[in-house]
């Protein structure tokens, strides 16, 4: 029989012993911790205006995982627009260039351009069927990079740079300029047939000609000498890289097509499920058709609702925070909305805005997001020239009180503050 002190000796050993390993598996974590050794927060290189360095690298300071290290929580969301936000000149103008050069644009079903675009006038059709409709049977691609199609390249080129054809007339009719813009939006169109594995490898080829292209080159296409190259901002591409080192999730919203933006972004380390383009409705064989998916209250093949300024927050809210319906198209709680975000355009007017802590703006001179910018009723506005070919100062101020902002219908009015207020007109005064 074992003795009662015994067993009491017994039990302070087991006692002790089962603190001892306590502690152990307590201070694991810790000990784990200095092994892997500080949290470094990585750093933006120079080459910016003014103070926007020292800004972004607060922006990483403040919500990157070193601040404090928490490995796992939920990542801060960054947006950039594309085309000349993260590179210099437009990839959607480069792969349009590229399809009427290589002969890949289709002659429409039955010769119909309307067929196309929902908005296309029927002053566009008719002079789109004058130049093209007797060099390819339906459904077959046009030799728009050959002599006999070179009328043809310039009436697609004008439709699609110009909204207008080459006698003026205008090209598109009836939209929501808040919504679509229907000459971005007829470049995915016109790719119908075509699958998204083909179109990445049209991309990769219109990439790479650009890219190997001196900065100023133009190209033929038809009978007109339009622009040929385009660039990686730098630093936009080294901001990009430092905020997923800091634990950023960064997005691509663009109003370029999908497969093309995918393909460009590779560049700058985004991986294609982060990009977020203007995306086709395929056919049960993968084509691509002449119809759109929609975006909040707007269905599949409505054709109404792209990548574009209230457009841009329909999908972000969709794609990056997980809204369905229509409460995609509205503003959510700060919650739900990403930290920072970046453009140049208008058409970014609202992703912009919707951003809760910084907003970056490369100065393209355009009335409503400078005017905004430039307001900066709230101090997270910084505005920074292009960084390549900056443009010259804007000589008159932006007319923000008058004509700044385009509204739905297409007119023009005063640009508002969230309280409704008028912004008075700007003085440009970052180039």
């Amino acid at each position: 029989m074992t003795r009662p002190d015994t067993v009491r000796r017994l039990q302070a050993v087991g006692a002790a012993l089962a603190l001892s390993a306590g502690a152990l598996l307590a201070t694991a974590p810790a000990a784990e911790a200095r092994a892997a050794g500080p949290c470094t927060t990585p750093r933006i290189a120079a080459g910016w205006y003014g103070d926007n360095q020292a800004r972004l690298q607060q922006l990483i300071d403040d919500y990157g995982r070193c601040n404090p290290y928490r490995p796992s929580r939920t990542k801060p969301v960054a947006v950039f627009d594309w085309d000349n936000t993260v590179v210099k000149n437009d990839v959607g103008d480069a792969q349009m260039y590229w399809l009427l050069r290589n002969g890949r644009i289709r002659q429409p079903a039955a010769g119909d351009w309307t067929t196309t675009s929902r908005y296309l006038s029927p002053a566009a059709a008719r002079a789109l069927t004058d130049a093209c409709g007797g060099l390819a049977r339906p459904g077959a691609p046009l030799p728009t990079g050959t002599p006999a199609g070179a009328g043809c390249a310039d009436e697609l080129a004008a439709v699609y740079g110009t909204a207008a054809t080459r006698s003026g007339a205008a090209a598109f009719t009836g939209w929501d300029h808040r919504t679509i813009e229907p000459a971005y939006a007829w470049l995915p169109q016109l790719m119908q047939g075509w699958t998204a594995r083909e179109v990445r490898g049209f991309a990769a080829a219109a990439r790479a000609e650009n890219l190997a292209a001196p900065i100023g080159a133009t190209q033929r296409v038809g009978t007109a000498a339009v622009t040929g190259w385009v660039r990686y901002y730098d630093q936009q591409k080294d901001l990009v890289g430092v905020l997923q080192k800091a634990g950023f999730d960064v997005w691509i919203s663009s109003a370029s097509p999908q497969p093309v933006v995918e393909v460009w972004a590779e560049g700058v380390g985004v991986d294609a499920g982060h990009v977020i383009g203007i995306r086709n409705t395929t056919t049960s064989g993968g084509k691509f058709t002449a119809h759109l998916q929609g975006c909040g209250s707007v269905r599949d093949g409505a054709d109404t609702m792209i990548t574009y300024v209230d457009g841009k927050r329909c999908w972000i809210n969709k794609e990056i925070f997980g809204v369905r319906g229509a409460a995609a198209e509205r503003v959510q709680p700060a919650a739900r909305r990403q930290v920072f975000a970046a453009g140049d355009s208008d058409t970014d007017i609202s992703f912009l805005r919707d951003a809760t802590a910084l907003r970056l703006v490369v100065n393209r001179n355009k009335n409503e997001l400078m005017c905004r910018a430039y307001d900066n009723s709230d101090g997270k506005w910084i505005v920074n020239p292009m960084f390549i070919e900056p443009k010259k100062q804007k000589a008159a101020p932006y007319p923000c009180s008058t004509t700044g902002y385009v509204d739905h219908d297409g007119t023009a009015g005063p640009v508002r503050r969230g309280d409704t207020s008028v912004i008075p007109d700007q003085t440009d005064s970052v180039f």
